[in-house]
């Protein structure tokens, strides 16, 4: 039975064709693509997941996975609802979509959990998009492109920064003119908070205690990547803030750095503001610094070949990052594990083993075959025993979203 909090949900509406799969169809929609998957409702498995990518263009196309079956159609100038529908097309036939759960970037301190989507929500969405102009005017597109597409099924959105809203007023405020903060909503919001919240949970599975009894620090490393301190399953401090562009170094962004490099580079260069911040968002981090790739596995790879820039980025992702872990420790009453997750996170035990070494202060010592195979099948455990444990969890965003979705829906 598929676990929602501490519920079972029913596996099947009472009127409901019996002989069917119910589930949950979670929608992440881009400005140009959709990611989705499609939840089993009883076993939480994903009967299918896929992409929808180049939309608008002579190049769209539907790619999807099912049944350990991978395959591929051509969507030429295909909009959103259009992509929607061939998505409907390609799931199971044995499969009933009960309710859609979609990822939104932004909620702002309006929305504090997940909701059921409906006018005043749609509305309060469209406020929040000034804050995620990036992201949110994607979500909202694709929130209005499956209600089209499903009429009658109910939809939720569920919100990267919810997870956040429990951060501490010291922790979120920037020291700025208050009234920034009171008339524009400028703070630290937090985002990957589907993923934190997700993985938090595991690992207190894993570990075989209350997530209530947890101190942890998350580190959610991706193309986008943050870091998170989780007390008793609570966000309490993160790493991005107002926007996706402040904390870790990523595959593309920046990153934190001097609020006064807009202005210096704006003098020295000419560019406008508009210029600047593509650079900071889509030309710098990894790809800014290794003038190569902003995807570390080809960086590891240009690293072990000897390429020095490329060994350059990857030494200072992991050294901002180890100093973002130690800094996050100031949040919690104590540390109990470190976690890695996300595609970085996951598989590259190199970075994981850099990431460490700058850890020496605490003390904590790699298994480097554990580590070598991405953790301890059972506990995810990269460290040796008698130091303090630093695991690799594999995030589940998709479920998550589909939990949410089922819990507000109570289907």
């Amino acid at each position: 039975m598929f676990m929602v909090g501490n519920k079972q949900q029913p596996s099947t509406p009472a009127a409901a064709d019996q002989s069917r799969h119910q589930a949950v169809l979670v929608i992440n929609c881009g400005s140009s693509s959709v990611k989705f998957a499609l939840i089993d409702t009883v076993t939480a498995e994903s009967l299918i997941t896929g992409l929808v990518e180049c939309l608008n263009t002579a190049d769209a196309e539907l790619s999807w996975k099912f049944d350990g079956q991978q395959a591929t159609k051509a969507l030429p100038d295909a909009n959103l609802v259009a992509g929607l529908s061939e998505v409907i097309a390609v799931l199971p036939s044995d499969a009933e979509v009960v309710a859609v759960g979609h990822r939104v970037v932004h909620g702002a301190e309006a929305f504090a959990e997940s909701v059921q989507i409906d006018d005043a929500v749609l509305a309060g969405l469209e406020k929040c998009s000034a804050l995620a102009p990036l992201h949110n005017p994607a979500n909202l597109a694709g929130i209005r492109a499956a209600q089209k597409v499903f009429p009658d099924k109910p939809q939720v959105a569920v919100f990267d920064t919810a997870f956040h809203q429990t951060l501490p007023e010291h922790a979120y405020l920037y020291a700025v003119p208050y009234e920034w903060y009171e008339n524009l909503g400028v703070r630290r919001y937090g985002f990957h908070g589907t993923s934190h919240r997700y993985v938090a949970g595991e690992t207190a599975r894993r570990m075989g205690q209350d997530l209530s009894e947890l101190s942890m620090v998350v580190a959610h490393l991706g193309n986008g990547c943050s870091s998170c301190a989780i007390e008793a399953g609570k966000s309490m401090d993160t790493t991005m803030g107002l926007s996706p562009l402040e904390g870790l170094v990523m595959g593309t962004r920046s990153g934190d750095v001097d609020p006064a490099l807009p202005e210096f580079i704006a003098n020295q260069l000419g560019w406008s503001m508009q210029k600047i911040m593509k650079a900071l968002n889509k030309e710098s981090g990894l790809l800014g610094l290794s003038g190569k790739s902003n995807d570390m596995r080809t960086l590891v790879t240009a690293m072990d070949a000897g390429d020095r820039r490329a060994a350059l980025a990857i030494e200072v992702f992991a050294y901002r990052l180890a100093k973002s872990i130690l800094g996050l420790t100031a949040a919690l009453s104590k540390l109990d594990v470190i976690v890695f997750t996300g595609g970085i996170g996951e598989n590259s035990h190199k970075v994981r083993a850099k990431t460490i070494a700058h850890l020496r202060v605490l003390g904590i010592e790699v298994d480097a075959e554990l580590n070598a195979r991405n953790g301890d099948v059972e506990t995810g455990r990269i460290t040796k025993s008698g130091c303090l444990p630093c695991l690799v969890v594999a995030t589940n965003e998709e479920l998550m979203i589909a939990r949410e979705t089922l819990n507000i829906t109570a289907l």
